[in-house]
């Protein structure tokens, strides 16, 4: 099903104020409901190579195996939405992807990336996520942070040794403990979740959430919630603006009416009880 028309989204990644060259790489797609966004890490320009390959190897895997699904089936054997499992097998083969690349080359050899996937589909989204780069969703004015950072610093926090705001001052707290490359496997978390008409999803690195706070995330798309691409903007302004230490990514995507897959079980319950 193509979700061109359904679903509105924006994509801006910019250098920032001190680096000299852009790591992140982002890809989006309204017909196909995605939004991919990677922050490489490594040297020679690693992460850069590191990225680009991570978003390639995603988008030309699910251009071809969303078209072999039925929509709305799912998975017997762990419950997940076929959708689901197709988003998970192209994160793993982008991992794959890279760890060849990285073997092969020894310029490369060490170099990494995050990764955080949503695809929308059936009245809902499937994310995935490797790293510290987040999605987040506004609903009813309230925002919450949708992924968990995988990072040295989130571990300590859950554990007691930091609040949130210590940590924020930290030294440490771009340490993290997966990424996309850098072994030959990698663990990849995957969510599923039911959409609503005029949530508003943001997939970021954390060249936004380490130079602004959420408040500020919340208040500028509060604002700009009617425009898409001036809220994405802003976000990327502000960002510099308080630093821009580091390179700045962010997608936002906006269901504008429903999508449900009239053949899904779920969309027959969605539609009974919504």
């Amino acid at each position: 099903m193509s979700l061109k028309g359904k679903i509105e989204i924006i994509g801006l990644t910019d250098v920032g104020s001190v680096r000299d060259h852009n790591e992140d790489a982002i890809s989006t797609s309204e017909t196909l409901g995605l939004a991919v966004l990677a922050d490489g890490m490594g040297g020679h320009r690693g992460g850069e190579v590191a990225s680009a390959i991570t978003i390639s190897t995603v988008l030309e895997t699910l251009s071809k195996r969303l078209k072999k699904i039925k929509d709305g089936s799912t998975d017997e054997e762990t419950g997940y939405s076929l959708e689901s499992i197709a988003v998970h097998e192209a994160a793993a083969l982008a991992n794959s992807n890279v760890y060849n690349a990285s073997t092969e080359n020894t310029q490369y050899r060490g170099m990494g990336t995050t990764l955080v996937v949503v695809l929308f589909y059936d009245n809902r989204f499937t994310v995935a996520h490797v790293g510290d780069s987040r999605l987040y969703r506004l609903r009813d004015g309230v925002l919450e942070q949708i992924t968990r950072d995988h990072s040295l610093m989130q571990e300590l926090i859950d554990r007691g040794f930091y609040t949130p705001e210590q940590a924020r001052k930290s030294l440490n707290k771009n340490l993290v403990t997966r990424a996309v490359g850098i072994e030959e496997s990698v663990q990849i978390d995957i969510q599923e979740d039911v959409t609503q008409t005029g949530d508003i999803y943001m997939l970021c690195s954390d060249g936004v959430t380490d130079m602004i706070e959420d408040e500020l995330i919340h208040e500028i798309l509060k604002t700009n919630s009617k425009n898409l691409e001036k809220a994405a903007s802003e976000i990327i302004r502000e960002s510099n603006e308080h630093g821009g230490k580091d390179n700045i990514s962010v997608i936002l995507a906006r269901p504008l009416k429903p999508f449900p897959a009239r053949n899904s079980l779920f969309s027959r319950f969605f539609d009974l009880f919504s």
